[in-house]
């Protein structure tokens, strides 16, 4: 009887200690993405490591050395990032929602800044990102658990340790070494509406396609820089049809130009624009160019900045049109404020902050226009720079205000261009231009992101004449730009019992051995005791 009554005692004990949120599955693998790491001439950024076989335990525990930290997106903070790099952690994991919208406002906005922050330093530290799924969930809520522990004492700390924790393994697969890649093409498509003159001035229409953000895979580039991208394409096809017709076709040339490379400080550009003046016979950008527009970030906000390396001069095309611009938002759309940013070019930086630069440095006037004021702004690269946050009337409104400052400033048609700008097509085009990420390093490798750049000169195509396809590669023996390569990593986690659990659950077989083993060799000391106090019970 002592003996059953010790073995029920001990299968209790070892039933409640495997009790677990988590599914009983013994390993689990899943697919995640590895923070940007790319070398901008001398200059190096990102994540420098991969391989990870660490415990997982969350961002709450006051030890992390040598732990892969898991954090959600709320929890995600420069301070949390830096106190895993004080404490040498051996990885960090951040859980994406598959639904953006859910995050709060304030949540995203914080998730964006230390995002900014995190991608202008470099780490040794692996820095991945991997869609939330149940499995994930549940060991983020258990290793959380775990960490609200550290408000009890030591001893209940030691002990919850060492019987009831779960241990979660955290493992890339991939253990090869990180290897340099630098024969990433950059793509750059151009096309043109040529005037009713042969020597027409011509007006340069620009947007920049690529996106940016922590983990290149996961970055869809909504409103920088799909929304430009949906604006310039539209007014491609607006415009086409005035200049279809000898009637109504302007003594205006209209060059279209879809950079890559935007989000590393603007190459496609830069190589584009070299192309143009210092290779091609005859180009448009040799000849009269009244000013260059470039699109960016204008899928939402009520403010509409003109970047510009100097104020333009009166009586030029560039003020012109600005002053078109403005009259056009005083009339139709009064609550939208409008404003000049003059920003200088500073010649010791390595970086330009906007794409009209570009062409500013080669004397050529160009601005931009955003409803950002600031150049470093955080939403200009994020992984939640998706669909849920852009305005489709706003991103119409802007297409507008845009077109018809163009049409006034060629000639008094406005009303028969903006009629025919459609939300479902903006919306058709959003949807499409942020269906896969659109990061540099991976347009000219995957078979969908090849597919997308060639549908965007099929766009071209389609309203332009003389379209050209740009491929610019890159110098091997001296690159523009180095990109690294396991960006997208299998990684298995494995759920397993610390090893101080298997000390305790010896101790517990050993003790229960020893009570058997007790009671074999004391059984008539033990049988004449129990028979006296059962006597005693019945008197």
């Amino acid at each position: 009887m002592l003996q059953s009554t010790a073995a029920i005692a001990l299968l209790l004990c070892v039933q409640s200690l495997h009790g677990s949120a988590l599914p009983a599955v013994s390993s689990y693998e899943f697919t995640a993405y590895r923070m940007q790491q790319y070398n901008l001439g001398q200059h190096k950024y990102g994540c420098r490591g991969a391989i990870v076989v660490a415990e997982a335990r969350s961002a709450e525990e006051p030890s992390l050395t040598r732990r892969c930290v898991i954090m959600k997106v709320e929890d995600f903070t420069t301070e949390k990032y830096s106190e895993a790099q004080r404490q040498n952690a051996a990885a960090i994991l951040i859980l994406l929602p598959q639904n953006i919208s859910s995050i709060p406002h304030n949540a995203v906005e914080s998730f964006m800044v230390s995002e900014s922050e995190t991608l202008l330093k470099e780490t040794l530290m692996p820095v991945y990102v991997a869609p939330e799924d149940e499995q994930l969930l549940c060991m983020y809520e258990e290793v959380k658990q775990a960490a609200a522990t550290r408000t009890s004492s030591i001893f209940v700390r030691v002990l919850r340790s060492m019987v009831t924790a779960t241990a979660f393994q955290i493992l890339v697969i991939n253990n090869a070494p990180i290897k340099a890649t630098t024969d990433n093409a950059i793509i750059t498509l151009e096309g043109v509406l040529l005037g009713a003159v042969e020597d027409a001035p011509t007006i340069v229409i620009a947007a920049h396609y690529d996106s940016y953000g922590l983990a290149p895979w996961l970055s869809y580039g909504a409103d920088s820089n799909a929304g430009g991208v949906t604006i310039l394409i539209e007014l491609a096809r607006l415009f086409q049809k005035l200049y279809s017709s000898p009637r109504t076709r302007p003594q205006f040339n209209l060059m279209f130009s879809l950079t890559g490379g935007g989000k590393y400080n603007f190459l496609g550009t830069k190589r584009w624009i070299e192309e143009n003046l210092d290779h091609a016979e005859s180009s448009l950008l040799h000849d009269n160019v009244a000013f260059v527009l470039c699109l960016d970030t204008l899928a939402n906000g009520d403010e509409l900045y003109m970047h510009v390396s100097r104020p333009p001069k009166p009586d030029t095309p560039m003020q012109s049109f600005i002053q078109q611009l403005e009259e056009v938002v005083s009339s139709r759309f009064p609550w939208v404020k409008v404003g000049l940013v003059h920003k200088k070019i500073n010649l010791v930086e390595s970086t330009v902050a906007w794409e009209h630069e570009r062409y500013s440095l080669r004397r050529i006037l160009g601005f931009t226009l955003s409803h950002l004021e600031d150049p470093k702004s955080e939403l200009r690269g994020s992984m939640l720079d998706t669909m849920s946050k852009v305005d489709f009337r706003k991103l119409k409104r802007n297409g507008i205000i845009i077109a018809e400052a163009l049409a006034r400033y060629m000639y008094n048609l406005s009303d028969k261009v903006t009629e025919c700008m459609k939300t479902h097509r903006i919306s058709s085009l959003m949807s499409f231009l942020t269906s896969v990420p659109r990061a540099t390093q991976l347009l000219d490798k995957e078979p969908s992101h090849i597919l997308l750049v060639n549908s965007l000169e099929h766009e071209f195509k389609r309203y332009l004449q003389q379209v050209h396809r740009h491929t610019f590669r890159q110098d091997k023996r001296d690159p523009d730009i180095t990109f690294f390569d396991q960006m997208s990593q299998p990684i298995v986690m494995y759920r397993v019992k610390p090893a101080a659990f298997d000390l305790f659950l010896g101790g517990c077989i050993a003790a229960y051995l020893g009570i058997v083993y007790y009671a074999i060799q004391n059984f008539g000391f033990l049988y004449t005791k129990l028979k006296a106090a059962v006597k005693t019970k019945h008197h």
